[in-house]
């Protein structure tokens, strides 16, 4: 493992929000923990499947004999009420206020719900595009949401960066054509390593505003 200081330039910043934005762990595990009880299922094995994808695939994938509509539905309930220990990394709130408002969006795997009422409780600055589960037909791993992103941002792929903590979502801004950062909050550094950079956390990164790019620097661990 390595420290050396990195610089980039790009016209636009993607990010994922649990896990990247919002510490929301805890509310997320207590919910599938909760729901995985109800139906007997392999507890062990399903927090394995659930952050950085879709909650729809990953009920359908443990349990594909439940209606995963219903199901999802159900566990859209529980997050929601479910706010406890809920907040913002140290340092996203400045970095948010920090960036052009059309130079950065939200690709998240969660409900539209969900997100806008986590925002809304940490009182964190909204983009005009927040790309949620609803919007895609293919979650994480897929690039459909930051390719989705991108175009709305009228902003090629190449000169965006992702920022994800999840291995699904470093692979969806791969295949997007996309840099990614991924920050070790979910998943240790040594997981994270097919990503273009790792970082400890998201406070290490530093945006300079030059024209229309943005100049990001921050120390590349990996």
């Amino acid at each position: 493992m390595s420290n050396t200081q990195k610089n980039i330039l790009c016209k636009a910043l993607l990010f994922d929000m649990d896990g990247v934005l919002v510490d929301s762990t805890g509310a997320i595990e207590r919910s599938w923990q909760k729901w995985g009880k109800f139906h007997n299922l392999d507890l062990q094995k399903l927090m394995k499947l659930i952050h950085g994808r879709p909650a729809m695939d990953t009920i359908k994938s443990i349990a594909p004999y439940l209606d995963a509509k219903k199901e999802w539905e159900t566990l859209i309930r529980q997050e929601l009420k479910d706010i406890d220990g809920l907040s913002s990394y140290f340092g996203v709130t400045s970095l948010l206020k920090s960036l052009p408002l059309k130079q950065w969006a939200i690709v998240t795997s969660a409900p539209r719900a969900i997100a806008i009422n986590r925002l809304d409780k940490l009182q964190l600055p909204k983009p005009e595009m927040i790309v949620c589960a609803e919007d895609v037909s293919n979650g994480k791993p897929s690039p459909e949401g930051y390719i989705a992103a991108a175009e709305a941002l009228r902003i090629p792929n190449s000169e965006c960066v992702v920022i994800e903590d999840s291995i699904p979502g470093i692979h969806a801004g791969l295949s997007a054509g996309m840099k990614v950062i991924a920050v070790a909050t979910t998943n240790p550094i040594e997981k994270l390593t097919s990503a273009t950079w790792c970082i400890n956390s998201i406070q290490e990164i530093r945006i300079e505003n030059q024209n229309k790019f943005m100049k990001i620097s921050c120390a590349k661990t990996y």
